[in-house]
């Protein structure tokens, strides 16, 4: 009886550790727990990252950097302790709990390390075209604006009939010329293309030169003329290296879905099925 008492105190007292702990899941052997993917949560949420499903990607998340962290041990890419501290640090997260403080530890330390291979092993692969730079130039552009000096020429209130007649003009005198021989008052102004006001950016944005714009709320636009700006060249240069950036980032992530897929990934709660 004694010898029994004394396994069913040992049983007890494992217990906690054995099936209080409720590993839900395992990536290559690695237990991942309820109390880990409440962590994460948890730190998903004090970064502003909601969702009616946050627990499952929460669990997610944490396999990505075990996989990641696995791969970037490969080439001597896992940063250590003190660079991953002078980030979290800079992330002003507030109080953590201790599961909470070491969760925030493997995701910093797993996604710098992923930084760290995509700028040693894919961008230096990526190659950009000219098209590539164009297409971004053209997004930015609608978007935002680029640092593009415009003189356009906008003729307001005029009937259908009136816009049908305007052909196209050889220069800025003569759209203004044109326009008031048709009994039009047309306006000409000059500005940066990232000032103007958005419905009148995404009008002449991909507009050709000296080229009346469609009718829109009864007015018409023209471009005179660009001119590039000093900003322009070193936005150029900032364009280059997102549509870079951006390349890269794409294969890796393509990549990533291909080291996750040969990891050994085992959900045992049918709650975290992903």
């Amino acid at each position: 009886m004694k010898k029994i008492g004394l396994f069913a105190i040992i049983y007890l007292a494992l217990m906690p550790v054995a099936f209080g702990a409720s590993v839900v899941a395992s990536v290559n052997g690695k237990p991942i727990t309820d109390a880990d993917i409440t962590a994460r949560t948890t730190l998903m949420n004090k970064q502003g990252k909601t969702s009616t499903d946050n627990r499952r990607h929460a669990l997610q998340n944490i396999i990505d950097d075990s996989v990641k962290l696995a791969y970037a041990a490969n080439f001597n890419a896992v940063p250590d302790d003190r660079v991953v501290e002078e980030e979290l640090k800079k992330m002003n997260l507030g109080d953590l709990s201790a599961t909470e403080r070491a969760m925030a530890t493997d995701a910093l330390r797993a996604e710098i390390a992923w930084q760290i291979i995509v700028a040693r092993t894919i961008l230096p692969t990526v190659d950009i075209t000219e098209s590539d730079i164009r297409a971004m130039r053209t997004e930015i552009a609608t978007d935002q604006g680029l640092p593009i000096e415009m003189t356009i020429v906008r003729l307001i209130d005029i009937p259908a009939d009136v816009a049908a007649k305007l052909t196209k003009p050889t220069s800025c005198d003569d759209a203004m010329d044109m326009a008031r021989r048709l009994g039009g008052a047309p306006q000409k102004f000059t500005a940066i293309q990232y000032e103007l006001a958005t419905d009148i950016r995404e009008r002449v944005v991909n507009l050709p030169l000296l080229t009346w714009s469609p009718v829109v709320d009864r007015s018409v636009l023209l471009v005179c003329d660009t001119k590039k700006t000093d900003e322009y060249g070193k936005l150029d240069e900032v364009i280059e290296q997102n549509a870079k950036f951006k390349q890269a980032m794409f294969i890796a992530d393509q990549q990533l879905k291909q080291l996750r897929r040969k990891a050994v990934v085992v959900i045992n709660d049918d709650r975290y099925k992903l």
